[in-house]
C-alpha cells in the first residue's frame, strides 16, 4: 500500500495493539484445560467436516451437487483450522481489513496526496483510525465463537489453503466463556459450533467461485464510496446525529429497528450492492443455522437445550450498551440474515430436495435475490422453471 512521509491511510500495528490491549479478560481455565479445549476443537472441527458434507453433499472442487470430488482432495480440501485466542482473531481479522480495503485506501491516499498538508493529515488521520478500528475490533474479539476467514493472503502468523487463502477460526476463549454462560454440556456445545463455522468453510471450498464472487462485491461497493474528504465528513456527521437520537426511532424504519452507520452513508448504487451482498449473506448464514440444525440431532446429543438457549442469548444481548452498540455496527441486521436466510433454505429443501437447492451454487446468476431470500418461491420458479409439488 502506498504511502504518504510513511504514514498510511490506516495505522494498521496500532489497531492491532489497540484491540489487544482493550479486548476483555477471556474465561479462567487453566492449561491443562486450555490444551484440552484446543485438541477438542480440532477434533471436533474434524469430525464436522464429514458430517457436513456428507448432509450438504458438497465437496473441495465439486459442483456442490451429488458426489463431486468426494475423496479427490479438490480445491481447498487443505484449509486449516486455526484454534485461536482473542488477540489471536484480532490480528487475522486486521489482516483481512488489510487486504480487502487496500484498493479504497490507495485511492484515498492518492486524493490526499494532491491536498495541501496531505501528509501531516495522513500521519495523524492514520493513528486516529487506527485507534478506532482497535475499539471497533475489541468490541467483536469478545463475541464471535468462529469465523471462516477469507480475504488475508497466507503468512506464517496466519497460514491458509495452497489454492490462495482461508482458514477455519475457532475462538476458544469465547466458546468456553458462551458454553459456561448458557450452562450447556461444553463438549456438545464445542461441537455444534463446530458445525455452523465447519459449513462456512464447506461452502467456500466447495463453491470454486463463490469467494471471488463475494470480493469483487465487496470491492464494487467501496468503489462507491465517496473519497471527498469534506463529503465524507459531514455524512458521518449526519449518521452519528441520527443514531444519537436526533430522529425518532420510528422515523428509521417500519420495525423501529433504526439504520446502522453503514446505511447511511450510502450512495444509491451502493444501496444496490449491498443488497445482492445482503442476499448472500443471508444464504450463506442461514445455510449454516440449517445444517447445523440438521445434523445435529444425530450426533449433539443436547442440542435441542444448546439451541433454545443460544437463540435466547442472541436474540437478548448483553445489555443497554451492547444494543446500541450492535445498532450502530448493523450487528442487528446481521441476527436478521441467520433467520431469513434460515427461512429460504428450509423452504428451498422441503420443495425440491437438497439436490434442488444446491442448485444456488451453480453461478452468481443463481445466487437468490434479497427479494427472493424472503420469497422463496420465487427463487424456486426461476431457477427451476416451475414450482415443484
Amino acid at each position: 500500500m502506498t504511502s504518504i512521509g510513511g504514514a498510511e491511510m490506516v495505522d494498521w500495528k496500532l489497531a492491532v495493539a489497540t484491540a489487544t490491549r482493550f479486548v476483555r479478560p477471556g474465561p479462567e481455565v487453566s492449561r491443562e484445560e486450555a490444551r484440552a479445549v484446543v485438541a477438542e476443537l480440532r477434533r471436533h472441527a474434524a469430525t464436522s467436516e464429514e458430517h457436513v458434507r456428507e448432509f450438504t453433499r458438497m465437496w473441495p472442487g465439486g459442483s456442490g451437487k451429488g458426489e463431486a470430488g468426494k475423496g479427490e482432495g479438490g480445491a481447498g480440501s487443505d484449509t486449516p483450522v486455526l484454534v485461536v485466542d482473542r488477540a489471536g482473531w484480532i490480528k487475522a481479522n486486521v489482516a483481512g481489513f488489510r487486504a480487502i480495503l487496500g484498493p479504497l485506501l490507495e485511492k484515498m491516499q492518492d486524493r490526499r496526496a494532491n491536498v495541501p498538508g496531505g501528509a501531516v493529515f495522513g500521519a495523524v488521520g492514520g493513528k486516529v483510525t487506527g485507534v478506532e478500528l482497535g475499539m471497533l475490533l475489541s468490541f467483536l474479539a469478545s463475541r464471535v465463537l468462529g469465523q471462516y476467514e477469507t480475504f488475508a493472503p497466507p503468512s506464517r502468523d496466519l497460514p491458509g489453503s495452497a489454492a490462495g487463502g482461508g482458514r477455519l477460526l475457532l475462538v476458544a476463549p469465547n466458546i468456553v466463556h458462551v458454553e459456561r454462560e448458557l450452562d450447556v454440556n461444553p463438549h456438545d456445545f464445542r461441537l455444534w459450533v463446530c458445525l455452523h463455522e465447519e459449513t462456512h468453510r464447506t461452502q467456500f471450498t466447495a463453491v470454486p467461485w463463490l469467494r471471488d464472487h463475494v470480493e469483487g462485491e465487496i470491492q464494487a461497493f467501496l468503489a462507491e464510496t465517496d473519497v471527498d474528504p469534506a463529503t465524507l465528513l459531514e455524512r458521518i456527521r449526519e449518521a452519528a446525529q441520527s443514531l444519537a437520537g436526533g430522529r425518532p426511532p420510528e422515523e428509521d424504519g417500519a420495525d423501529g429497528g433504526g439504520r446502522s452507520i453503514v446505511d447511511l452513508v450510502q450512495t444509491p448504487a451502493q444501496r444496490e450492492i449491498l443488497g445482492r451482498l445482503t442476499a448472500v449473506m443471508s444464504l450463506l448464514e442461514g445455510h449454516a443455522d440449517y445444517v447445523m440444525d440438521g445434523v445435529g440431532p444425530q450426533v449433539v446429543p443436547s442440542v435441542a437445550e444448546i439451541r433454545e438457549k443460544f437463540q435466547q442469548r442472541r436474540a437478548k444481548g448483553a445489555g443497554r450498551l451492547d444494543a446500541a452498540l450492535r445498532r450502530l455496527l448493523g450487528l442487528d441486521a446481521k441476527l436478521r440474515q441467520y433467520r431469513d436466510g434460515e427461512r429460504f433454505v428450509r423452504a428451498v429443501v422441503d420443495e425440491v430436495g437438497m439436490d434442488g437447492f444446491n442448485r444456488v451454487w451453480t453461478s452468481p446468476n443463481t445466487l437468490p435475490t434479497k427479494a427472493e431470500i424472503a420469497k422463496p418461491a420465487d427463487w424456486v420458479t426461476r431457477v427451476h422453471g416451475r414450482t415443484e409439488q
